[in-house]
């Protein structure tokens, strides 16, 4: 039985925000998601924001908070994600000047230290991977490991795990799902294609190769909150039509009524 509620990754929808996020967030709640996750709040002043996510019954997630502003400007970023009513501030990832290892070994305290500081303001803080997590070593270990270490999870540093990332560094979602158990409160959830060039092709949920069924079950047991819905990029597909599409996958297999 799936315990989570289903989101979106706002990120997905990216040019229709930054024209009318008010209004591409009204086609969202029809379209029968819950809440959503925010890469960006487009200008709209967070009390306007708030009114509009109340009036349309929408859950605002938490954020994403890329690394300047959560190195300089965090105190700000806590303060409206609390005004909208989010509950989970969370790093995208790290820029490819920040990829190499000395930089990790600089950033992974700083991280703790920002999910203490978050923590301590009421919300939560969490990690978004990509591949390079799994790629990139630290002293003998992938970084994931260095973030997330299999004998003593930080318990102020949450994972939001992308499986299909996992996935494409060569590793098992499910296994790093279940050893993560009851640390990885936001789950996105994508399916995928590998091309011919070996590159990964995000698509509609059901169109692709990613196991859902078994991603979806287990996360229930691992305790996931929200399954985030996103597709990095709908290629020639309108994102809308995409992510209505991955909605009509949930109601078909009876994740979503």
């Amino acid at each position: 039985m799936i315990t989570a509620k289903i989101g979106l990754q706002l990120y997905t929808l990216r040019e229709e925000c930054n024209k009318y996020l008010l209004g591409t967030l009204r086609r969202v709640a029809e379209l029968g998601y819950e809440g959503v996750e925010f890469a960006g709040y487009f200008g709209i002043p967070s009390n306007e924001l708030r009114s509009v996510l109340q009036e349309l019954g929408l859950t605002a997630i938490g954020s994403h908070v890329g690394l300047p502003a959560l190195w300089d400007r965090l105190p700000q970023e806590i303060q409206y994600l609390t005004d909208i009513a989010g509950s989970y501030l969370v790093c995208p990832g790290v820029p490819p000047q920040e990829h190499d290892s000395e930089s990790w070994r600089r950033n992974i305290p700083k991280f703790r230290d920002t999910a203490r500081l978050v923590t301590q303001a009421g919300l939560r803080f969490a990690y978004h991977n990509h591949a390079y997590e799994f790629e990139i070593q630290l002293d003998g270990a992938p970084i994931f490991e260095r973030l997330f270490p299999h004998e003593s999870l930080h318990p102020e540093l949450l994972s939001e795990l992308d499986t299909c990332w996992v996935a494409y560094a060569g590793y098992d979602p499910l296994a790093t799902l279940k050893r993560m158990d009851g640390h990885v409160p936001l789950l996105h959830l994508k399916d995928y294609r590998i091309t011919s060039l070996g590159a990964l092709e995000t698509v509609p949920l059901g169109d692709g190769n990613s196991p859902l069924d078994a991603i979806i079950d287990t996360a229930s047991d691992a305790g996931v909150r929200w399954l985030i819905v996103e597709q990095d990029d709908a290629g020639d597909a309108s994102p809308l039509a995409c992510v209505e599409r991955s909605m009509q996958w949930l109601v078909a297999n009876r994740y979503k009524t």
